[in-house]
Order: C-alpha cells, then structure tokens, then sequence
C-alpha cells in the first residue's frame, strides 16, 4: 500500500496518491510550458519551501510523471510521456477555478509561466480558425509574453514580440475581459487594459479568442 493510500480501488484516488500533494499540480503546470532547471522551478513558485520542492519532485520522479535530463551545465526536469497526459487535466482545472476566482489576495503573484498556462486554458482554437492570424505582446505586472495565434494554433514565448499586431498592459483585472463581464471598449476606457501599441480595436479579437465564462451567479430563492 501507498504511504498516502486512501484504501479504495479507483482511478480517482490513485491520481491523488500520485499527484494531490500540495505543490505538484503547480510543478507539472509549469513543466507543461517547458522542461525547467530546480531554481526555475523555486523563482515560478516563490513561496514553496526549498525542502517541500526538493520532495515533490522525488515523488513525482518516483511515480513516472517526470525525470531528470542531463545538460552540459546542469540538468533540468521534464515531463515523461505518463506526466504530459496530465496536460488535459490541468487546464481543466484552470477552467473550472476560473469560475470562481475573485480579487488577488495581498501578494498574490502572476508569473509567466502560470499566464502561460491560463492563456492556454482561455484560447479557443475553433474561434482562432475563423480569424486573421494575430501577434500580441501582453503585460500582466512584471510578465511579458508573445502571443502568436494563427489558424487553430496558439504559440507563447516569453519576452516581447516585435512586430505585435497589438501590444497592450493590463493587472489582475483583465480576467474580467476574459470573462466578457466588460467589453474590450470598456476595459480600455476605464483603465483595465492600456493600449501600448497596435490598433485597440483588436482587442476584441484578443477576448474573443481567449473566453472563460465566470461562475453563474445564484438562483434566487
């Protein structure tokens, strides 16, 4: 039996043995993106203890969901085949809690590697298909990415993309956009989004291609 062994013979519980630890569905977040060295890991998830990262990523080596890749200087860790099976699963999730977030607690933080993820988890490929292929450049804080959406496909690199169709800033309050609970004419005038460079009104494009719906709100009794 598993040292964390809930005792019951179901799929749902041996993915919770394997991975409901705290911390490990965020490290395999962050290695859906790309394979990562120990310290890239520790600077996307600033507040895991050195020890608890050192931990989980045994245990997710133990349980075939990563392995380590030699490098000339160094090594970095990497999703196995098993571990990208849980790629599906994880943007999933970040649509299902995107229904409930709220407002950013007090030093909450976006990272790139996190707006990657949710930029992936927001992109619709089959409203992407029936669009002009676009390059955007987004500012969330101190994150920059390249967005570059063409037919079906979205691809997302750090850093700025020259050339960007639109470029534009934006903090936590963009999820609104995304949301569609203001329109992209209304993010722009009161704030939510500053247009940096490009035609603003591609923004539209921006929150038609990347939409997800908040959490309805209750009946009335």
């Amino acid at each position: 039996m598993r040292p964390r062994a809930y005792g019951q013979y179901c799929g749902v519980v041996t993915a919770l043995e394997l991975v409901g630890e705290r911390w490990a569905l965020l490290i395999v977040r962050d290695l859906l993106v790309g394979p990562r060295r120990y310290t890239d890991l520790k600077q996307g998830l600033p507040r895991i203890p050195t020890n608890i990262l050192s931990t989980r990523l045994k245990e997710l080596q133990a349980a075939g969901v990563i392995h380590r890749v030699p490098l000339a200087h160094g090594l970095v860790y990497e999703l196995t085949e098993f571990g990208r099976g849980l790629e599906e699963v994880v943007l999933a999730l970040g649509r299902w809690g995107f229904r409930a977030m709220g407002e950013p607690e007090p030093g909450d933080v976006v990272t790139s590697d996190s707006l990657t993820m949710a930029l992936r988890t927001a992109f619709h490929p089959e409203r992407a298909a029936a669009l002009p292929p676009t390059a955007y450049e987004v500012h969330v804080g101190d994150v920059v990415l390249g967005l570059d959406v063409a037919d079906a496909a979205l691809a997302v690199a750090p850093g700025p993309r020259p050339g960007a169709d639109l470029a534009f800033a934006a903090g936590p309050a963009i999820r609104s956009v995304i949301a569609g609970e203001v329109s992209p004419a209304e993010a722009i005038e009161r704030g939510v989004v500053h247009v940096l460079d490009g035609d603003p009104d591609l923004l539209g494009r921006f929150a038609t291609t990347f939409h997800l719906a908040p959490q309805p709100a209750p009946a009335a009794a």
